[in-house]
């Protein structure tokens, strides 16, 4: 190759997005395709233990001395990262709590479940700072006991283990979080253009009287939850108070697990600010390659220890910031408070004429006292009345108070992991918390073929059978494993009413459901899917292809008192493009709708373009409309959709906002009518590719099996005793 073909520039031939001075992407040159990025995020191709059964490995653990090890860690201070006081418990809880504080309720992303605050963008946001050290400190630990033991459940345990060693009695553990490889880089944090954006600027997460954005918790891009210093930076508690309100619900907390966890958490470590935050090097993505991977480093003065500089705000919140006790409320309840602004200038509270006794030590020289400090959002527990209520109760019942912090800080360090079937090891608690979404032992043993024989005679629809086991089986999010057929709650409120779930034609359903099982022994969440895989099967007959859908029977009957109606109003679906159904017009596209759903339900692109073939020929739109059943056979499953949707005889031609005529060029008359749903799987040069795959006359039978295995994942995605 000549110089002339190779270019002088020496311009990497790789495209590097936002590195690049432009970036070269498809989605930079047309910014309207549809991206599927969201159902390919992590690749099994970044996994270098494909294969590897951490969930099986890790019941192998020696936990007693990991425990061991973790509470020497505690106190070893390590001269490049000085433990504040001679012991990093603030800081491994500060990690811990940050990681399982991403989470959010409505679509049950984030969390401290993959391991993910080691990636971009979470391992760079102005509210990690500093967490980068944590991790590293924890390495040591990390390569002693490698793959028994994940970054995920080892953030969480650490937060334990230093609050353990500072005498505080937790709730429990589990094990068994797995980590990712890759970022979650198509999760929406936000659609600010700059770190914490104050409302008004490019903050675009609010709207009308402070009304946050769903599913966004956090107050600001770059937060956990709100700001320190105040609403934008203002002080003002008691508006702090209505946005933690608002984040903490929407992190699945009450009022009273608010109180605790803000006081549990600021009972022990401190705030860092003392030195000037411009001294401070670039976050860890952005940092130079000499950094190694940590961020935030002061090239100019000291930086650590007492002169580290971490939120900005400086101080420790009780006495004794390295011990558990009611020191918090002491202090925040006992005296007075004023504004002021810590060294690196950020709005704090302090006491007024506080004791010296009650002051904490310098993290450096015990002779030394420091004055302590309260965050806007530590004033607000004491000035809204709510919040001021609960407090004081904390204040005079130090016992309630550990038991309520124990129990929220499980819930908060666990509420992504699932139901407490998935829960790994020996401090897994014995009791069952509604949060997570208990169902009983289902029965296994019952006769199939006599429960097969009553759905058979019941008479009821293809079309009825499907919708409903799809029903009772799409609230599955394998962001935080909620929702799925097993536990049959489509039969309880809230769902039951649910507005996508058909209430009246549900209900006639179930009463046949319901008295099968009576009748049988099975419980009606095996009936639901059951029922919907022979109508599978005698849907693949019609079509002159003998096929079996695999079923596993034991799912068990959830009661109305084991649901917390609040907390499953959440899974409502208001769109579901498998059934080609959109409650309402969203600032989104229906086919983008249509990834987020595929995406927490755990499906690949090749999955999502399966059953939405598979489920339009089979007649499951809801309200049962014709848009997308590419067929003259309806109730037939068939590759029709794939194959009319690629057949040039036809034309299409929008008629909406949402809807298209499919016109025969010969003629001029309509033929089929669709969505957009329907037609991006020709449009999409991707989804296209899938659908002239299935369209294919030799592959008529390989269609049939494909949707088979896709439709079986869907309807045993919450069965963790097959996984």
């Amino acid at each position: 190759m000549t110089e002339s073909q190779q270019g002088t520039s020496g311009k990497c031939p790789v495209s590097h997005g936002a590195n690049s001075q432009h970036s070269n992407t498809v989605m930079a040159w047309w910014p309207e395709s549809l991206n599927l990025d969201i159902l390919h995020q992590q690749d099994e191709k970044t996994n270098p233990l494909n294969g590897y059964d951490y969930r099986e490995t890790v019941k192998t653990l020696d936990v007693a001395t990991l425990k061991q090890d973790l509470t020497e860690l505690m106190t070893t201070s390590q001269s490049w990262w000085p433990a504040d006081w001679g012991h990093y418990g603030g800081l491994m809880i500060r990690m811990a709590w940050h990681a399982a504080g991403t989470y959010r309720v409505a679509d049950g992303r984030g969390g401290a479940g993959t391991g993910n605050q080691r990636f971009a963008p979470l391992n760079s946001w102005p509210d990690n700072g500093n967490l980068d050290k944590a991790r590293r400190l924890l390495w040591p630990i990390k390569k002693k006991y490698g793959n028994q033991i994940s970054w995920a459940d080892l953030i969480i345990l650490a937060g334990n283990v230093a609050y353990e060693s500072m005498g505080f009695k937790t709730f429990g553990f589990s094990f068994g979080r797995v980590d990712i490889w890759h970022p979650e880089k198509d999760i929406y944090w936000g659609a600010e253009k700059n770190w914490l954006a104050p409302t008004g600027s490019e903050n675009s997460r609010y709207s009308g009287e402070r009304e946050l954005e769903n599913p966004l918790a956090a107050v600001m891009m770059g937060l956990i939850y709100v700001n320190p210093e105040g609403v934008d930076g203002q002080p003002d508690p008691l508006k702090t108070a209505q946005d933690m309100r608002t984040t903490f619900a929407r992190m699945a907390m009450d009022d009273e697990e608010t109180v605790a966890l803000t006081a549990g958490g600021h009972t022990v470590g401190k705030a860092h600010g003392n030195g000037n935050p411009t001294e401070l090097g670039p976050e860890p993505e952005r940092a130079s390659l000499e950094e190694q991977g940590l961020g935030w480093n002061n090239q100019k003065g000291r930086g650590i220890g007492r002169n580290t500089v971490t939120s900005g705000l400086e101080g420790a919140w009780t006495t004794n910031p390295t011990q558990w006790d009611n020191g918090y409320f002491k202090l925040l309840m006992g005296y007075d408070w004023e504004l002021t602004k810590s060294p690196a200038g950020a709005w704090q509270w302090q006491p007024i004429n506080i004791r010296e006794e009650d002051k904490p030590a310098d993290v450096e020289d015990a002779s030394i006292r420091q004055n302590p400090i309260m965050t806007d959002a530590d004033m607000a527990l004491k000035m809204d009345p709510a919040y001021r209520k609960i407090s004081e109760r904390f204040a005079q019942d130090q016992a309630y108070f550990s038991d309520v912090f124990a129990r929220a800080w499980f819930k908060l360090t666990h509420r992504d992991l699932g139901p407490k079937s998935r829960y790994i090891g020996p401090e897994v608690p014995a009791e069952e918390l509604i949060w997570q979404d208990p169902i009983p032992q289902g029965n296994p043993s019952y006769d199939i073929s006599a429960v097969k024989r009553e759905i058979t005679a019941a008479g009821l629809s293809i079309a009825d059978r499907v919708s409903t086991a799809w029903d009772s089986a799409r609230t599955f999010r394998q962001s935080d494993y909620r929702g799925g057929a097993n536990g049959a709650r489509i039969r309880l409120a809230p769902q039951k009413d649910w507005v996508g779930n058909e209430p009246e034609r549900l209900a006639r359903v179930l009463s046949h459901y319901e008295s099968i099982a009576a009748a049988t022994g099975a419980s009606v969440a095996d009936v639901i899917v059951l029922a919907g895989n022979l109508a599978i099967e005698e849907a693949a007959q019609a079509g002159g292809v003998s096929i079996s859908v695999p079923f596993h029977p034991g799912r068990g009957d959830a009661s109305q008192a084991q649901t917390d109606v609040e907390s499953f109003a959440v899974l409502e679906p208001l769109a579901d493009g498998f059934r080609n159904w959109q409650e309402q017009h969203f600032a989104v596209k229906p086919e983008e709708l249509l990834l987020d759903r595929a995406q927490l339900m755990g499906l690949t692109a090749i999955d999502m373009t399966l059953l939405v073939g598979g489920l339009r020929v089979l007649g499951t739109n809801h309200g049962n409309t014709s848009h997308g059943a590419f067929t003259d056979r309806v109730g037939v499953l068939s590759n029709d959709f794939f194959v009319n949707l690629t057949d040039m005889r036809f034309s299409w031609k929008p008629t909406g906002r949402n809807s298209y005529d499919i016109v025969d060029r010969a003629s001029g008359s309509v033929k089929w009518t669709a969505t957009r749903v329907d037609l991006v799987f020709g449009s999409n040069s991707v989804l296209r590719a899938y659908a002239e795959l299935y369209a294919q006359d030799d592959n008529r039978e390989k269609f049939i099996q494909d949707f088979v295995a896709a439709w079986s994942k869907v309807m045993n995605a919450d069965r963790y005793d097959l996984q």
